[in-house]
């Protein structure tokens, strides 16, 4: 099949806004790929690779300029085999090498061809059709339920996996896919709750569980032999030896277990996560037992089951797997948790959280399956969020759906002491913004002006440092990126402050207090 087919099912899709639209477009696209194609092409129409990032983003991308050609010749094969050649592209010189393999491969493709390319390198694919539509696109294609279609997605961790059994095996093919030790799974995931009391959702009795600033582990055992995923679904074993170890040692035949991995202090206190990250990051074999307290540790604790003796559990209640994870972990290896009907009992347990130096707590339905994948009030995460009153000091120009729009906003604190109406930059954020925010965003930083980046910083706008805007933060970390030495976490806005002045915006003292 060519690459250009499914430039145009791209395209058709990007021009309605109709859901079934783009899910005929989309299984049309599907049933016209022959096997080997089928795991590409969902990729690729979804917006990513099969390999996910390949070390081209943005930046080289806007180094690359191509004449559209005038007829298409790549196949959907040819450019994945041309994006796996140049994610294996490593050492000296490999930006420019990823550079002119990316012409080549733009200089034969058609202009629709270069514009999906573009949209799945810099992750900025505009079509609306994401995971969930294009899962009912496979299903039709195939003529199989969605359900079944997404329980594969999640068993297999893969939605391209679970397209190709579809539309070559049917629904046999789909319902043979399994949870296997070994292979990973995409985790359940967590709707945010406002309040211990919004997260109980008028349920009788909850399971709390402290909830950790770390690294999701997904922990898998077969025989003597441990797997350990990241969240991404990336392998990490060889990083973590003393995790494999702890895992290794507990009962309980073949294993599935999900929890987070996090650097321990000497009391045993956690790391601040981009510690963890850096020693997780490291080539380390002295990594501990959980409990076992060394500075440079890193322990994993674990919260649910999937997988016991041989037979999957995930489709059990939570009071069921929470038996099966005290049977099967020792305590020095689980997160601390309770069960509950008294809310101000989770309000005091979300306190001594809070006190430990860990993130809040996920509340949890007793009588939910382990739905992989699938984010949803069965788990709910609450947590404290930070505000900070800060001032836009640039703004650059949006690509993709923003394009033609003053977008990421650069953000600063005010200067300590003799510096006060001076800014020193703390970070950036496109989130939390409206449409209509952006329209109005576009035309104040036009007016604020005062210079503009050259080179890679031609899009950016610098602007006079007037404008106050209400940044809420899970909170900050340290950085070498920023003057002030801190940087802002999961930052999205929440509201331009028309009625504050620059003069009253939170110092660098304020934003670092947050570390």
């Amino acid at each position: 099949m060519l690459f250009d087919e499914l430039a145009a099912a791209s395209q058709a899709v990007a021009a309605t806004t109709k859901r079934n639209d783009k899910v005929m477009a989309l299984a049309d696209a599907l049933r016209r790929c022959a096997p080997d194609e089928i795991v590409p092409a969902v990729a690729f129409l979804t917006g990513t690779t099969p390999l996910g990032r390949i070390g081209v983003g943005w930046s080289t991308l806007a180094d690359v300029s191509a004449t559209p050609a005038a007829d298409a010749s790549w196949t959907v094969g040819d450019v994945d085999r041309r994006l796996r050649a140049i994610e294996s592209l490593h050492g000296d010189g490999v930006g420019a090498a990823r550079r002119d393999a990316l012409a080549e491969l733009l200089d034969a493709a058609t202009e629709r061809e270069q514009r999906l390319l573009r949209g799945i390198l810099s992750g900025e694919l505009r079509q609306g059709a994401l995971a969930g539509v294009m899962t009912t696109a496979v299903a039709k294609a195939a003529d199989v339920p969605v359900a079944a279609v997404r329980r594969a997605s999640m068993m297999a961790g893969d939605l391209g996996a679970a397209a190709h059994a579809a539309l070559v095996g049917g629904i046999e093919a789909l319902d043979a896919v399994s949870l296997q030790p070994l292979r990973p799974v995409q985790p359940m995931l967590a709707s945010a709750g406002s309040s211990v009391a919004d997260a109980f959702s008028g349920a009788d009795a909850v399971q709390v569980d402290w909830k950790l600033d770390g690294i999701r582990l997904q922990a898998h055992r077969r025989g003597n032999d441990v797997g350990l995923f990241t969240r991404n679904l990336n392998e990490v074993t060889d990083r973590l030896p003393g995790v494999v170890e702890v895992v290794r040692s507990l009962p309980g035949g073949d294993l599935v277990l999900d929890g987070e991995a996090m650097g321990l202090l000497d009391d045993g206190s956690p790391r601040r996560f981009q510690d963890t990250m850096g020693d997780f990051g490291a080539d380390r074999p002295d990594d501990a037992r959980p409990g076992e307290g060394r500075g440079d540790a890193i322990g994993a604790f674990f919260f649910d089951i999937l997988h016991v003796d041989g037979s999957p559990v995930h489709d059990e209640a939570l009071s069921t797997r929470r038996e099966l994870l005290a049977a099967t972990v020792p305590d020095t290896a689980r997160l601390p948790s309770i069960i509950t009907a008294e809310v101000a009992e989770a309000e005091a347990f979300l306190g001594r959280a809070i006190a430990a130096g860990h993130e809040g707590v996920m509340v949890k339905d007793l009588d939910q399956p382990y739905e992989a994948g699938r984010r949803g009030k069965g788990w709910r995460k609450v947590k404290p969020v930070h505000t900070l009153d800060l001032v836009v000091l640039a703004v650059e120009w949006g690509h993709g759906r923003r394009r033609g729009m003053l977008s990421n906003i650069h953000l600063g604190a005010r200067a300590s002491g003799e510096s006060a109406n001076e800014f020193v930059m703390v970070g950036k954020t496109f989130k939390g913004m409206t449409d209509e925010m952006l329209r109005w965003q576009t035309a104040r930083f036009s007016d604020l002006k005062i210079g503009e980046g050259t080179g890679r910083e031609r899009h950016v706008v610098y602007v006079e440092p007037v404008q106050v805007v209400e940044i809420a933060v899970d909170g900050v970390q340290v950085s070498t990126t920023y003057p002030g030495g801190v940087a802002l976490r999961f930052a999205r806005v929440k509201q331009y402050r028309h009625d504050k002045s620059a003069d009253t915006a939170d110092t660098i003292d304020a934003v670092r207090a947050l570390l």
